[in-house]
């Protein structure tokens, strides 16, 4: 679609978010040995040491394991996306994609108060985690018309928020506009292509519609926020780790979340020096 990335990529892509020591730092943020949450720059997370500023970092919440303070990167960008809205209190939201950001976005709707939380996605598997992630209802829509089943689930008004958690080249705006009510509003979150062909935006102006995006969550903000909710447990992220492999096998670990063998949602990859 004109985003792809040329292959083979450099050396140290790509790894998004991780959790490591700091060796050395000549900054007041952290001091040597403490364990940190880190986004490396443009995914370059493949080395066993490299250099990252402060400002991409953030402690590491001791009260959860490790593998569950982790969750904490994707969760901070799912608050941020959620400021967007005002409010989930009391609505209906639809949550479009079940992947592992899908299953966050239906454990935070649900922690802040939403009426209902429905998931939406092709493979039943993913949907199997969706109700220990916050979801009241689940609709599968390989083999149910996901616009009936949701009019079903609001006696006809449709949802008042449809989050998109899909992009790339399986977008699915169309949908998500089918699926709001009048003068509802979609969060577009997941990442889209360049361009997208074939949107019903008239459909989208004549139900007033308003679209949201988010990119770009911030470390002083929404990463501690999310790391606070993990550590205090006011939501509980480990349904969503379902495959963890070591560095040796870090092929096969690819492999089975592109592929999404055996139910994957989560997959981690340890590396020999992540033992404290």
């Amino acid at each position: 679609d004109g985003n792809e990335l040329p292959f083979p990529q450099r050396v140290g892509q790509s790894l998004h978010e991780l959790i490591g020591s700091v060796v050395e730092t000549n900054g007041t943020k952290f001091k040597p040995g403490d364990r940190v949450l880190c986004v490396p720059y443009d995914h370059f997370g493949l080395f066993e040491r490299f250099v990252i500023g402060e400002d991409r970092a953030i402690l590491v919440d001791d009260r959860v394991p490790e593998e569950q303070a982790l969750m904490a990167q994707p969760l901070g960008t799912v608050l941020c996306a959620l400021k967007k809205v005002d409010t989930v209190l009391d609505r209906d939201v639809v949550v479009i994609g079940q992947g592992p950001m899908g299953q966050l976005f239906n454990a935070a709707v649900n922690n802040m108060g939403a009426r209902q939380v429905i998931g939406i996605d092709l493979l039943e598997s993913r949907l199997e985690v969706s109700s220990k992630m916050g979801a009241t209802s689940v609709i599968c829509n390989a083999n149910s018309d996901p616009i009936s089943a949701v009019a079903d689930l609001t006696d006809g008004k449709m949802a008042d928020i449809v989050i998109e958690v899909v992009g790339h080249q399986n977008q699915a705006l169309n949908l998500c506009i089918d699926l709001c009510r009048y003068q509802g509003k979609i969060l577009y979150f997941g990442v889209p292509p360049k361009t997208i062909n074939d949107v019903r935006w008239y459909d989208l102006f004549l139900k007033n519609l308003t679209v949201h995006t988010s990119v770009y969550p911030e470390f002083d903000r929404d990463f501690p926020l999310a790391m606070r909710w993990v550590g205090e447990k006011r939501i509980d992220v480990s349904p969503l780790i379902t495959h963890r492999f070591p560095l040796a096998e870090i092929q096969t670990a690819f492999e089975t979340f592109r592929d999404k063998k055996d139910g994957a949602v989560k997959v981690l990859v340890d590396f020999p020096s992540s033992k404290r």
